[in-house]
């Protein structure tokens, strides 16, 4: 069982805005992300955080309830929840030696969706939270570039390719490798051109490889006329279908849509307009 956080709001009694201050400050519940960001809890967590709740009810401090529910459930953390922890203390200390050995066994233990999608996508987010900016810059660094060695990994040699990029002024390319790691395990072929590409360049690449969709990743909010520009400059120069995510697209949906490209979440959403089976309607 899946649940989204306004479902498990609903069950337990527990507000949304709650249950994402008990995540930050104590690191409980620990739902797994989806590709689109979307925060998904298991029956556990949902078995724990009815158990918090109604410990609260019995008058205990949040603290001392997530504390009496964590001991209960026992055992170990996930491998996950103990590479990211190991990986904080290590950041904290400005130990890049032992920050990239946890990034070391985190590739050992885990396949690359696990990797991916358990630690580094999660540290991603919490970094702005967590971090000053002396070890956001560290911290940051090291993360992306395992994205990317995951994307770059040798692969496919035939099959569908995709053209991967930021637009120019967009440096969050965070979310961008995500999607191209999930494209690679699809089988896809990529190029993917990062952080602040001009569109001249883009175009570029998705002519020269004979691209099946460009990918861009949108994460700084813009102004109306400056999504336009840079959507509307994208579709009108490159030679095939531009499928658009990121927080700044999300936003706008029915804006993206209306300047020719796609809006997508996932990376079977870019496979599926790369087949023309996604509708360039708002859903």
């Amino acid at each position: 069982m899946s649940l989204r956080i306004r479902t498990m709001a609903r069950l337990t009694g527990v507000r949304e805005a709650t249950l994402r201050a008990w995540e930050r400050r104590y690191g409980f519940p620990r739902p797994a992300r989806a590709e689109n960001n979307y925060r998904v809890y298991s029956r556990d967590e949902l078995e724990a955080v009815r158990r918090v709740a109604q410990l609260l009810q019995e008058g205990f401090s949040a603290s001392e309830a997530i504390e009496q529910v964590r001991r209960a459930r026992g055992g170990e953390l996930p491998t996950g929840v103990q590479l990211r922890e190991r990986f904080w203390s290590a950041v904290a200390a400005l130990d890049a030696q032992e920050v990239d050995k946890v990034l070391d066994d985190a590739s050992v233990e885990m396949t690359p969706l696990a990797l991916c999608d358990g630690v580094l996508l999660p540290l991603l987010r919490e970094m702005g939270d967590r971090l000053d900016v002396a070890r956001e810059h560290l911290a940051s660094a090291l993360v992306r570039q395992r994205l990317r060695a995951l994307v770059l990994a040798p692969g496919p040699t035939t099959g569908p390719r995709a053209v991967l990029a930021c637009p120019a002024g967009e440096i969050h390319e965070g979310g961008l490798l995500a999607i191209g790691v999930h494209l690679r395990h699809l089988g896809w072929r990529l190029a993917v051109l990062g952080a602040d590409t001009p569109v001249d360049a883009i175009a570029t690449g998705a002519r020269t490889l004979e691209a099946d969709v460009v990918g861009l990743s949108l994460v700084v909010q813009r102004s109306s006329a400056e999504l336009e520009s840079i959507v509307s400059e994208v579709v009108r120069a490159v030679p095939c279908p531009v499928a658009v995510g990121g927080p700044a697209a999300r936003d706008d949906v029915r804006r993206v849509l209306a300047m020719g490209a796609h809006f997508t979440e996932t990376a079977q959403d870019v496979a599926q307009v790369a087949s023309g089976r996604l509708r360039a309607t708002a859903r």
